[in-house]
């Protein structure tokens, strides 16, 4: 679940703007062996709400990650990718950089909540990402994002696997054939951003699609031969699991196989209330944190990101689809920034580690 453009207001990047003006002293190097954080969503369409919440935050993280779509709309208008990062995109990252928190960043290419179809900007225009023309601007955006930008780790395309179940073969063919082909344009511009592309963990399990057999991802490390680490979305609730406690030790790490390549945490985690498809409490949303922590020990993750800081007031979102209310409470604290049990569990591993 993404789709940072769904809150694309001018409003964030002003205040972005503005606090990172200001002296910010950054966390100490962890003794954890992973960092950890967040990233900017807003709990809703209050402003004082959204930076409340990202000072909040910023002082239980020692990293940040940007999920963003392309900006498809602008760009096929006629924005330049620079264009568009000086709307969405430069100011978050100045925040961050004035806060010590190293950046991860997650270009999506289809619809974050609906992996069978393409960007709904695309489809309202009538264009797609199987034309050679709107490929171009997604390669030349990754590029901006890298010069512009400069994340430590720049991921290409989200859960690629799960797009590939549930998507049309054309739509994945043409995220193979772009997302490659950026890859190769930004490895010769001798980039120190390390590239990577996210796949869906319970897809990989089998567990969105009901036959719960253990699939791997192994089809996309061939897809996507230069990747440089594994981008993780996990969302175990969706996927058949009623107790964090029941989710392998080698949840995450079967998922590399043999190979020594870097895991990321890019989004994910577990829902604190119930919802259709589902039962969950704050209790068990707590748990999953502790369960997270020993899987991301064991699996050596490097970074554990999760996507929402607060839960969301969907009515600050309007246009959303209803499957969005399956995402709405994912955060550590709600709304109105109360916190719940799970906010505990994480300041004791940030702070502590697996110690």
């Amino acid at each position: 679940m993404k789709q940072l453009s769904l809150v694309n207001r001018h409003w964030l990047l002003i205040l972005a703007l503005a606090a990172a003006c200001r002296d910010a002293a950054g966390p100490e190097d962890p003794v954890r062996p992973y960092r950890m954080g967040f990233s900017a969503f807003p709990p809703g369409d209050n402003q004082t709400l959204a930076l409340q919440a990202l000072e909040l935050w910023s002082t239980r993280a020692d990293a940040a990650i940007m999920h963003m779509s392309i900006p498809w709309a602008g760009l096929l208008q006629g924005f330049t990718p620079e264009q568009a990062l000086e709307q969405n995109g430069i100011g978050l990252a100045n925040y961050f950089q004035a806060k010590h928190l190293p950046l991860t960043v997650m270009l999506d290419v289809t619809d974050g909540l609906n992996r069978s179809a393409e960007a709904p900007e695309l489809v309202a225009m009538g264009r797609s990402i199987t034309e050679p023309a709107v490929q171009q601007l997604y390669r030349q955006y990754a590029r901006a994002v890298v010069q512009r930008l400069q994340p430590e780790y720049l991921g290409l395309a989200a859960e690629t696997n799960l797009i590939r179940v549930a998507a049309p073969a054309p739509i994945y063919g043409a995220i193979v054939t772009m997302v490659n082909a950026a890859a190769d344009e930004l490895q010769a511009l001798g980039t120190g951003t390390k590239l990577y592309i996210s796949v869906q963990v319970e897809t990989a399990w089998g567990g969105l699609q009901g036959t719960n057999q253990f699939e791997g991802v192994e089809r996309d490390f061939e897809d996507f031969p230069f990747i440089e680490a594994l981008g993780l979305s996990s969302y175990p609730y969706l996927g058949g699991w009623t107790d964090p406690d029941q989710l392998p030790d080698d949840y995450y790490a079967r998922l590399r196989g043999s190979r020594t390549i870097p895991l990321l945490v890019v989004e994910g985690g577990w829902a604190s209330e119930s919802a259709p498809g589902f039962t969950s409490s704050p209790a068990l949303q707590a748990d999953y944190f502790r369960r997270q922590a020993a899987l991301a020990e064991s699996s050596g993750l490097i970074r554990w990101f999760q996507l929402t800081f607060t839960d969301l007031d969907l009515s600050g979102f309007p246009g959303l689809p209803p499957i969005a209310v399956l995402f709405a409470r994912l955060g550590l604290v709600d709304a109105q920034l109360r916190p719940k049990p799970a906010l505990a569990v994480w300041d004791s591993v940030f702070a502590f580690g697996s110690q």
